[in-house]
């Protein structure tokens, strides 16, 4: 077909509206992006080069009782720098200066420093790491210096800061005060004192803007956050450093002597509770200890015989034996069923009492005392330990706690044999905390406490709330079982009559009892054999302040493994200590003195101090310390010997004072 003019003017008209409707398009686009999408879009924009960032807030220091640190926050500050927000003639006057006072605090020279910077400035960085991990007294420092002293805007100084925990005290009680940590998913792991009051310490998060610089990097905008961060409430717990440090180290003086598997010990204050160490060592590859796992709270074991407190006072409770009952220990082999209840003792203890049967720990007779005595009503013994709390955790606020495992008839594992094993700790399962909480309750008349670690939450100086004792059985038997097994408890460490005789001390007193649980029984490997070695109880014996329990997991066994032997010492040491350490008050006489005597004293101190002294006085019959002062006004040095009044003084009346510099005085 021939082109006419015809023909290109159609084409042209075509072309042409074409162009139109594109550009109204666009028009009609840009109008739409600006009025109707123009939030969003510049929402994106500002999501790409700025951000809101978090703040951590300072977590609140955790306390001892009597206000040392177990646990603070510090804040550790990292300084950057931005060469671009720095002019030429400022530069060049600050980063010779600012370089050698970097070098002066930091472990570098001035050169690094300067090449450091002038290599940004070239390369126009915005966020050059100049320091890491600076203290707050550093940092204050640094803000200070050349070019850095003019600010974010003018000197180019980044600041970035983060809060470290810190724990004074080291690795002592390092897991009691545990721990809070937090994923990318917002799950928390939480570990002992730390994560248990966790929503006290935590504190509120603040919000502060950043701005995105080149290679990813985010550059705080301005030196204020929009939103500043709530620090975190400060907690006292109950924890006593010094008690702290006894239990600690005589732990692990025993776990290194006796190369056990673990241990823990723990100390509680009897009247209210309050636990004031609790320490917890397991061993490492290389065989050295150190605060592992709480297996204080959270290791549930069979306790073996330290339960034989419980199922003597079940006994007593319903009426069906007497400290005083003669039950026969068969040799110190008992035959139930196809087992065999075998003593620590060969040939065993003969026809003992129960109370004696207590005292020298004797297997048997308690297996014996049960059996024969609940085999026709297993619940009625299972219901009377119940009734004490022994089937309950504590309710500690810390993660962990182990259940405590209490069968009953029917249950899965319950047998014709489980009352005679129970009896003496074995199917039955506690963890050393609620062992103690019940031998606490016995030194506290019968009142079972639920263990307390913390007194009270602060803010500064005020305080948010505070933390009372708290009573789970204001009666855990009666006082007439209470009485008689604290008896029992104070003769298993009397001098010649219990399983501890040998912690016997005749400068203080104790009660508790030992405890040899077998570990791995069921395993006919006899090299995987071990023991669990126990001692609990509470001293002083007469008016308890504080129980305590020691439980060593794995001793050597050519080396001791018995509960005497092995927790005893620990025990002993740990009481010995902390008794030895407290305020002692000496009660004295009243020495009536005679008002006569003081009046002429002082009348005859007045009489020589009130003299134009120029030579020595007499002052025999005078008291030292109004002697003394005498002579000391004068000039004259002094030597006492002896105390009371002056009896002989070496320089006679009437010398000259300036032929005298120094006087003995005799005093009796």
């Amino acid at each position: 077909m021939a082109v006419t003019p015809k023909n290109i003017m159609i084409r042209l008209y075509i072309v042409a509206g074409s162009l139109f409707f594109f550009a109204v398009a666009v028009m009609f686009k840009l109008v739409n992006i600006q009025t109707v999408d123009g939030d969003k879009y510049r929402e994106l924009a500002l999501q790409r080069t700025e951000k809101m960032f978090t703040i951590a807030p300072n977590r609140g220091n955790l306390y001892s009782d009597d206000g040392s640190l177990l646990a603070t926050s510090v804040s550790r500050y990292t300084i950057r720098f931005d060469a671009m927000t720095v002019s030429e003639e400022d530069f060049e006057a600050g980063v010779g200066p600012l370089s050698r006072s970097l070098a002066q605090l930091l472990d570098k020279s001035p050169d690094h420093y300067e090449r450091l910077f002038r290599k940004a400035r070239i390369n126009k960085n915005r966020y050059t790491l100049v320091a890491r991990d600076l203290d707050y007294s550093s940092f204050t420092a640094v803000k200070e210096f050349p070019l850095f002293e003019k600010g974010p805007y003018k000197g180019g100084m980044i600041v970035e800061q983060r809060t470290v925990r810190e724990h004074p005290l080291g690795k002592i009680a390092e897991r009691s005060v545990g721990y809070e940590r937090f994923d990318q998913e917002g799950y928390a792991t939480r570990v002992g004192l730390e994560g248990a009051f966790g929503s006290y310490l935590r504190g509120v998060e603040g919000k502060r803007l950043k701005q995105k610089i080149a290679k990813g990097q985010w550059k705080p905008i301005g030196l204020d956050n929009i939103i500043e961060p709530k620090d975190g409430y400060d907690v006292i717990s109950t924890i006593d450093i010094n008690i702290q440090d006894i239990a600690h180290h005589a732990l692990l003086k025993q776990l290194e002597h006796y190369k056990a598997e673990h241990g823990t010990v723990i100390v509680m204050e009897s009247s209210t509770g309050e636990i004031k160490a609790i320490s917890n060592l397991g061993r490492t590859s290389e065989g050295t200890y150190y605060e592992r796992l709480n297996y204080a709270i959270g290791e549930s074991h069979e306790p073996g015989s330290t339960f034989k407190l419980m199922s003597l006072i079940a006994a007593l409770e319903d009426g069906l034996v007497d400290t005083s009952t003669v039950v026969d220990t068969e040799k110190g082999r008992w035959k139930i069923y196809d087992r065999v209840v075998r003593d620590s003792k060969h040939g065993g203890y003969g026809k003992i009492s129960v109370g004696r049967a207590f005292e020298v720990s004797s297997n048997t007779a308690f297996a014996k005392i049960i059996h024969e005595n609940y085999k026709d009503r297993p619940q009625q013994f299972v219901n009377r330990l119940m009734q004490m709390g022994l089937h309950k955790e504590l309710g500690m606020p810390i993660k962990g706690e182990g259940k405590p495992v209490l069968r009953s008839p029917g249950d899965k594992g319950w047998s014709g044999i489980s009352l005679a094993w129970m009896s003496h700790g074995y199917e039955v399962s506690l963890t050393p905390l609620q062992t103690l909480a019940f031998y606490n309750a016995i030194a506290n008349n019968g009142e079972l406490l639920r263990p307390r670690l913390i007194k009270e939450v602060r803010e500064w100086d005020q305080t948010v709330e505070h933390f009372e004792k708290e009573v789970l059985n204001p009666a855990i038997c009666s006082p007439q079982t209470v009485s008689k097994v604290q008896a029992l408890l104070r003769n298993v460490v009397s001098e010649q009559h219990g399983t501890g005789h040998r912690l016997y001390s005749p400068n203080f007193s104790m009660a508790g009892k030992t405890g040899t649980a077998q570990k791995n029984y069921a395993s006919k490997d006899p090299d995987k054999l071990g023991y669990i070695s126990t001692f609990a109880g509470y001293f002083p014996a007469e008016k308890p302040e504080y129980s305590c329990i020691v439980v060593i997991h794995e001793p050597d066994k050519s080396v001791g493994y018995y509960g005497a032997d092995v927790s005893g010492p620990v025990f002993k040491s740990v009481a010995q200590k902390i008794l030895a350490n407290r305020p002692m008050v000496e009660h004295l006489a009243t020495t009536e003195i005679e008002e006569g005597n003081i009046s002429q004293d002082y009348e005859a101190y007045f009489e020589v101090s009130r003299d134009d002294i120029k030579a020595i006085p007499d002052l025999r019959g005078m008291s030292g310390m109004d002697a003394v002062s005498i002579l000391e006004n004068l000039g004259i040095e002094v030597e006492i010997r002896g105390n009371g009044k002056v009896k002989k003084q070496s320089v006679g009346k009437g010398t000259a004072l300036k032929k005298v510099k120094k006087i003995i005085l005799e005093l009796s």
